[in-house]
């Protein structure tokens, strides 16, 4: 009798120490598996934080680093992995006007003010954007030069640093636009970001002769699969430098003595040329 309810006893204590032994294995098999689940991140930095603006200048290229952490294995493989790098620079307003000729004569048809549109902007991606995303994400996260946020006509909405900025596609808006591609203030170029290796990637970024000074803006967007994941930042400082800088600085500070002397400058040289070319 004793032996019997021993082994009816047992049975439970046996079942239990099953029980827990599969929780255990459950738990050390469940630790990798979050790991593995743990979102994407990502952090970038650039070849240099200053660029000095010469007389001389006639542009020059950004080299934007980053590193992928906590990146899925097969999506790698797969390269479904897509990375946007873009240089904003500073937001400033400007009037595009719409001239007709009259008589011989050009006369303004129109006008449009926008209120915040990038002096410059260069982009960089793993491919074209079309096959990245879609328009709508373009659109709200302000992303290639047509779907640049200029603060014109339309609704008004807030982008990523709290500015007021409108998305706008008129007329005044795709001029804007096209005069800025051909000052070459606004470029951008697909597959110019490449993975150096599985998580390591680069992005070039062409800057134009004309690159206005001021704070600029880096901006790095990552998509898996065609979701936008996050998004990463970086600033760039443009400065002018040299003698440059010395005049644009004692204009600023010294108005009045800056324009006698202009004008002093402008009477000498009218003189000297005089006397060098003088007829006899």
């Amino acid at each position: 009798m004793t032996r019997r309810w021993s082994m009816i006893f047992a049975r439970p204590a046996r079942l239990v120490q099953s029980l827990a032994a599969l929780f255990a294995l459950a738990v050390v098999l469940a630790v990798p598996a979050r790991a593995q689940l743990a979102p994407e991140t990502f952090e970038i930095g650039l070849s240099t934080e200053e660029i000095g603006i010469t007389s001389d200048f006639t542009g020059a290229r950004l080299v934007v680093f980053g590193a992928l952490d906590n990146a899925d294995g097969r999506i790698l493989r797969e390269q479904r992995y897509d990375i946007v790098v873009a240089l904003i620079g500073p937001r400033r307003p400007v009037v595009v006007r719409e001239k007709e000729r009259t008589l011989g004569l050009w006369i303004n048809r129109g006008s449009e003010s926008f209120a915040a549109p990038p002096a410059s902007y260069a982009l960089a991606s793993t491919r074209p954007l079309a096959d990245i995303m879609s328009e709508a994400n373009r659109v709200n996260l302000s992303i290639g030069i047509a779907d640049l946020r200029l603060g014109g006509g339309g609704e008004p909405v807030a982008d990523d640093d709290g500015q007021t900025v409108v998305p706008n596609r008129d007329e005044y808006a795709t001029a804007l636009r096209r005069i800025r591609e051909n000052n070459g203030l606004y470029n951008q170029r697909f597959g110019s970001v490449q993975f150096v290796s599985p998580t390591l990637f680069r992005a070039d970024l062409q800057l134009p002769a004309g690159l206005p000074t001021g704070e600029h803006t880096v901006r790095a967007y990552l998509f898996r699969q065609g979701v936008f994941i996050r998004g990463s930042t970086a600033s760039l400082t443009v400065v002018k430098t040299g003698f440059e800088s010395f005049i644009s600085g004692f204009a600023a500070d010294h108005g009045i003595l800056y324009g006698f002397a202009a004008v002093i400058l402008a009477i000498f040289t009218g003189w000297f040329g005089r006397i060098l070319f003088k007829r006899d």
